[in-house]
């Protein structure tokens, strides 16, 4: 007698408060993944750099705005990010430990990154660096957000913007990431085929690693699947 495979739930994402975040259970799993998820995304930044074909939008203009004042590429990060929480507030948006973290850490492994990744001049070694730093940035991506510690300073206000505006979150997204660029680019940020293979290509990469990452949390029911809902009839 055949047996037939139970599909595997979808996975989702909680709707938490910071404080609820906290409280969700699994933080030590959560931690552990939040910071190894903020490491690649500094260790992918980096290669990206050295690459020297472009960066995402924002990058750009963290990289244009290194190049005018004294700091390190990871104080830049860091240094931008006060001002992008800062715009939380009339928002009313309130950043969790994954936000903070996110703040800190990732300008952190954007410059101990940089202390070891070499330069790459030919174009081979340079399409090669980009896309795998374009694969460890989504992955990285994933694991941050699956870690359900709270949203990147960049894309709370991003949706923050949505939720205060009630204009679509696509409109939001290209518009903050248009402007951000438009002024890294006249900084003099790294703008490239990267950059286009980069918003292309991030958005399908993440969602691929995403169901992986998420953590379930404890009394977190998983969506049922379609197959499921077919067999209760819903």
């Amino acid at each position: 007698m055949s047996t037939i495979a139970r599909p595997t739930p979808r996975r989702e994402l909680a709707n938490l408060s910071p404080i609820a975040q906290l409280h969700a259970g699994r933080l030590p799993r959560r931690l552990v993944q939040l910071f190894v998820g903020l490491s690649m995304y500094g260790l992918a930044m980096a290669m990206m750099v050295r690459a020297g074909i472009g960066l995402d939008p924002w990058d750009v203009f963290h990289y244009g705005v290194f190049l005018h004042t004294g700091w390190t590429l990871g104080v830049t990060v860091i240094v931008v990010s006060i001002p992008v929480l800062l715009l939380w507030a009339p928002l009313r948006q309130w950043p969790g430990l994954g936000t903070v973290a996110n703040a800190i850490w990732i300008g952190v492994a954007t410059d101990l990154s940089l202390a070891v990744v070499p330069t790459a001049h030919e174009i081979g070694w340079q399409a090669g660096m980009f896309v795998s730093g374009l694969v460890i940035n989504a992955l990285g991506g994933a694991l941050y957000i699956g870690s359900q510690l709270g949203p990147g300073p960049r894309d709370g206000l991003m949706t923050g913007l949505h939720r205060r505006t009630g204009l679509s979150l696509r409109l939001v997204r290209t518009g903050l990431e248009v402007t951000v660029l438009a002024i890294g680019w006249l900084l003099g940020g790294i703008v490239g085929v990267g950059t286009v293979l980069y918003a292309v290509l991030i958005g399908p990469l993440v969602q691929f690693f995403l169901p992986w990452s998420i953590v379930t949390l404890p009394g977190q029911r998983p969506a049922p699947s379609a197959e499921e809902l077919a067999e209760r009839g819903d």
